[in-house]
Protein backbone atom coordinates (compact mmCIF):
# COMPACT_ATOMS: atom_id res chain seq x y z
CA UNK A 1 0.00 0.00 0.00
CA UNK A 2 1.42 3.46 -0.70
CA UNK A 3 2.25 5.60 2.32
CA UNK A 4 1.87 9.48 1.97
CA UNK A 5 6.10 10.84 2.43
CA UNK A 6 7.93 13.57 1.42
CA UNK A 7 11.09 13.67 -0.64
CA UNK A 8 13.81 16.34 -0.36
CA UNK A 9 15.24 17.92 -3.68
CA UNK A 10 17.57 15.79 -5.04
CA UNK A 11 17.32 13.28 -3.28
CA UNK A 12 15.72 10.62 -5.21
CA UNK A 13 18.21 8.82 -7.41
CA UNK A 14 19.65 10.43 -11.02
CA UNK A 15 21.24 8.95 -13.68
CA UNK A 16 22.67 10.15 -17.08
CA UNK A 17 20.82 9.36 -20.00
CA UNK A 18 22.38 10.07 -23.36
CA UNK A 19 23.27 13.94 -22.47
CA UNK A 20 19.88 14.19 -20.31
CA UNK A 21 19.91 14.14 -16.41
CA UNK A 22 17.04 12.25 -14.83
CA UNK A 23 16.18 12.52 -11.27
CA UNK A 24 13.43 9.69 -9.35
CA UNK A 25 10.77 11.43 -7.59
CA UNK A 26 8.41 9.10 -7.00
CA UNK A 27 9.29 5.16 -7.95
CA UNK A 28 7.01 2.32 -8.13
CA UNK A 29 7.70 1.24 -5.05
CA UNK A 30 6.68 4.27 -3.49
CA UNK A 31 3.59 4.69 -5.04
CA UNK A 32 2.50 0.69 -4.67
CA UNK A 33 3.20 0.54 -8.98
CA UNK A 34 0.32 3.35 -9.85
CA UNK A 35 3.36 6.09 -11.33
CA UNK A 36 6.69 6.84 -11.31
CA UNK A 37 7.55 10.41 -11.71
CA UNK A 38 11.11 11.72 -13.04
CA UNK A 39 12.60 15.30 -12.83
CA UNK A 40 14.53 15.27 -16.69
CA UNK A 41 17.14 18.16 -17.33
CA UNK A 42 17.90 18.01 -21.21
CA UNK A 43 20.53 20.29 -22.56
CA UNK A 44 20.45 21.27 -26.34
CA UNK A 45 19.97 18.55 -28.70
CA UNK A 46 18.86 16.18 -26.41
CA UNK A 47 16.00 14.07 -26.37
CA UNK A 48 15.29 10.71 -27.22
CA UNK A 49 14.47 8.77 -30.33
CA UNK A 50 10.86 8.02 -31.43
CA UNK A 51 9.79 5.38 -29.51
CA UNK A 52 6.47 3.16 -28.24
CA UNK A 53 5.66 2.19 -24.79
CA UNK A 54 3.16 -0.91 -24.56
CA UNK A 55 2.91 -1.18 -20.81
CA UNK A 56 2.92 2.51 -19.45
CA UNK A 57 1.16 6.12 -20.80
CA UNK A 58 3.11 8.89 -20.04
CA UNK A 59 2.66 12.43 -19.19
CA UNK A 60 5.38 15.53 -19.67
CA UNK A 61 4.98 18.80 -17.54
CA UNK A 62 6.91 21.65 -19.01
CA UNK A 63 8.99 23.51 -16.30
CA UNK A 64 11.39 25.44 -18.30
CA UNK A 65 12.35 25.85 -21.74
CA UNK A 66 10.90 25.02 -25.31
CA UNK A 67 10.63 21.11 -26.25
CA UNK A 68 9.82 19.78 -29.24
CA UNK A 69 7.26 16.79 -29.04
CA UNK A 70 6.86 14.43 -31.96
CA UNK A 71 3.37 12.99 -31.75
CA UNK A 72 2.47 10.27 -34.00
CA UNK A 73 3.67 12.22 -37.02
CA UNK A 74 3.83 15.52 -36.33
CA UNK A 75 6.01 18.30 -34.43
CA UNK A 76 4.30 21.01 -31.75
CA UNK A 77 6.25 23.37 -29.77
CA UNK A 78 6.05 23.21 -26.42
CA UNK A 79 6.37 25.95 -22.98
CA UNK A 80 6.43 26.44 -19.53
CA UNK A 81 3.56 25.52 -18.15
CA UNK A 82 2.37 22.62 -20.80
CA UNK A 83 1.41 19.44 -20.54
CA UNK A 84 1.46 16.90 -22.81
CA UNK A 85 -0.25 13.46 -22.93
CA UNK A 86 1.06 10.38 -25.01
CA UNK A 87 -1.17 6.85 -24.47
CA UNK A 88 0.36 3.69 -24.56
CA UNK A 89 1.14 2.57 -28.20
CA UNK A 90 1.62 5.97 -29.40
CA UNK A 91 4.72 7.14 -31.61
CA UNK A 92 6.70 9.69 -29.81
CA UNK A 93 9.55 11.66 -28.37
CA UNK A 94 11.00 15.41 -27.32
CA UNK A 95 13.80 16.92 -28.36
CA UNK A 96 15.51 20.24 -27.28
CA UNK A 97 15.74 22.11 -30.43
CA UNK A 98 16.87 25.56 -28.49
CA UNK A 99 20.17 26.73 -26.85
CA UNK A 100 18.79 26.35 -23.59
CA UNK A 101 18.57 23.81 -21.10
CA UNK A 102 14.81 22.32 -20.44
CA UNK A 103 13.15 20.96 -17.45
CA UNK A 104 10.57 18.90 -17.42
CA UNK A 105 8.67 16.33 -14.79
CA UNK A 106 7.72 12.90 -16.80
CA UNK A 107 4.84 10.54 -15.18
CA UNK A 108 4.65 6.69 -16.19
CA UNK A 109 1.39 5.08 -14.98
CA UNK A 110 1.55 2.35 -14.18
CA UNK A 111 4.73 2.35 -12.69
CA UNK A 112 7.65 -0.31 -13.71
CA UNK A 113 9.61 1.72 -16.57
CA UNK A 114 12.25 2.95 -13.87
CA UNK A 115 13.44 -0.29 -13.78
CA UNK A 116 14.38 -0.05 -17.82
CA UNK A 117 16.19 3.58 -16.87
CA UNK A 118 17.84 1.94 -13.83
CA UNK A 119 19.49 -1.12 -16.02
CA UNK A 120 20.49 1.17 -19.05
CA UNK A 121 21.41 4.50 -17.62
CA UNK A 122 24.53 5.61 -15.54
CA UNK A 123 24.26 6.11 -12.09
CA UNK A 124 25.08 9.95 -11.37
CA UNK A 125 26.07 10.50 -7.72
CA UNK A 126 27.97 13.74 -8.62
CA UNK A 127 25.47 16.40 -10.21
CA UNK A 128 28.33 18.61 -10.29
CA UNK A 129 30.22 16.33 -12.56
CA UNK A 130 30.30 17.04 -16.77
CA UNK A 131 27.80 15.19 -18.80
CA UNK A 132 29.77 12.19 -19.56
CA UNK A 133 29.83 11.24 -23.48
CA UNK A 134 27.71 7.86 -23.18
CA UNK A 135 25.24 8.09 -26.63
CA UNK A 136 26.96 5.07 -28.17
CA UNK A 137 26.57 3.22 -24.66
CA UNK A 138 23.65 3.69 -23.56
CA UNK A 139 21.62 3.73 -27.24
CA UNK A 140 23.19 -0.07 -27.17
CA UNK A 141 21.35 -0.68 -23.67
CA UNK A 142 18.48 0.90 -24.67
CA UNK A 143 18.10 -1.35 -28.18
CA UNK A 144 19.08 -4.53 -25.89
CA UNK A 145 16.84 -4.13 -23.41
CA UNK A 146 13.53 -2.39 -24.71
CA UNK A 147 11.66 -5.15 -25.65
CA UNK A 148 11.91 -6.76 -22.23
CA UNK A 149 9.75 -3.30 -21.12
CA UNK A 150 7.63 -3.04 -23.95
CA UNK A 151 9.38 -0.21 -25.59
CA UNK A 152 10.31 -0.05 -29.64
CA UNK A 153 12.73 2.73 -30.86
CA UNK A 154 12.23 3.57 -34.22
CA UNK A 155 15.78 5.22 -35.40
CA UNK A 156 16.62 6.59 -38.73
CA UNK A 157 13.95 8.12 -39.82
Amino acid sequence: MATMFHQAVSSGASYWGPGDLYTFLVTGEQSDGAYFSMLAIVPPGGGPPPHTHAFEDETFYVLDGTPSFFLTDQWIQAGPGDFVNIPRGSLHCFHNHSDELMTMILTFTPAGIEKFFEETLERAYDLTAPVPDNVAEVSARYAEAAPRYGMEFFVGD
